[in-house]
């Protein structure tokens, strides 16, 4: 095969934010992603929905600079932070939460943590509501507070781009909802925030949704996007429907009960006031 001209640039300006033009990512003849464009800007929170290899982390690992495209180019503007998925193997190490915490807030391997660096670890520590694990062992803490530990990391690096890959799976209703909140926060004081799930009710929380299934179905408002024939196409038809609403089945990964969960958690935050509403006038539907 042919191999392809790279264009990855990341040009910091004014205005934190991502734009792919035609990215894609191909090992070897399979491809991990199909040409995809993609606009986020400051203020935005972008959920990518799909299946098991629907392309939803090498979209996130490119942005984060983990991947280079295999054509097309990516241009990620600020500073970006990505927590990972599958956070457990990093358990075993040597590490204290507060030492973990400051990891976010190194520059090189001679910095020197400043004064506005605590600061802004103090800061992110207590709005996760992690302030009292900082002396106990990073591998000590349950799956949730573990989370929420390297989304407080990534809150203290200053990131103006936010990637989350499946930041609430598997964790307990208090960790999610302190992370959705910080998700939503984000975004209010300016930020980017991208986040993969296969939960509609976390979905349905963002400003946009992006459907994947190896390329983009569809970009746009929840309500454009999370609709029943739609999601059939994505997932295959491993859906449930019922009293209207569209639960994703993925029987790789969660089963209906964990997306209805999800969903309750969703319309318990709406209920008291948590949802950000924003209105970007983004068209939907692309398909």
């Amino acid at each position: 095969m042919e191999s392809a001209t790279l264009d990855s640039t990341r040009i910091p300006t004014a205005d934190p934010g991502v734009s792919a033009r035609g990215v894609c990512v191909h090992y070897g003849a399979t491809v991990a992603l199909a040409p995809t464009d993609l606009e986020a800007g400051p203020g935005v929170v972008l959920a990518l929905v799909g299946s098991n290899g629907s392309g939803k982390t090498t979209l996130l690992h490119l942005i984060a600079g983990l991947l280079e495209p295999t054509a097309g180019s990516i241009e990620v503007t600020g500073r970006v932070a990505l927590v990972a998925q599958h956070q457990a193997h990093h358990s075993w190490m040597p590490l204290s939460v507060d030492e973990v915490l400051r990891m976010g807030r190194y520059r090189g391997l001679v910095h020197r943590l400043r004064r506005a660096d605590r600061e802004a670890i103090d800061r992110a520590a207590e709005r996760l509501e992690v302030s009292h694990l900082r002396r106990r062992a990073y591998g000590a803490l349950s799956g949730g507070e573990r989370q929420r530990v390297l989304v407080a990391k990534a809150i203290a690096s200053g990131a103006d781009v936010l990637l989350l890959d499946e930041p609430i799976t598997g964790l307990d209703l208090p960790s999610q909802a302190r992370i959705l909140d910080v998700i939503a926060d984000h975004a209010r004081n300016g930020g980017t925030v991208m986040f993969s799930t296969h939960h509609l009710g976390e979905a349905s929380r963002a400003d946009r949704v992006l459907l994947m299934a190896g390329c983009v179905l569809a970009d746009g408002r929840p309500q454009e996007v999370l609709v029943p024939e739609l999601l059939a196409e994505a997932f295959g038809g491993r859906m449930v429907l019922g009293d209207g609403t569209a639960v994703v089945v993925d029987e790789h990964h969660h089963d209906h009960e964990t997306s209805f969960v999800a969903a309750d958690l969703a319309a318990h935050l709406d209920h008291h006031g948590h949802h950000h509403e924003h209105d970007h006038g983004h068209a939907g539907g692309s398909r």
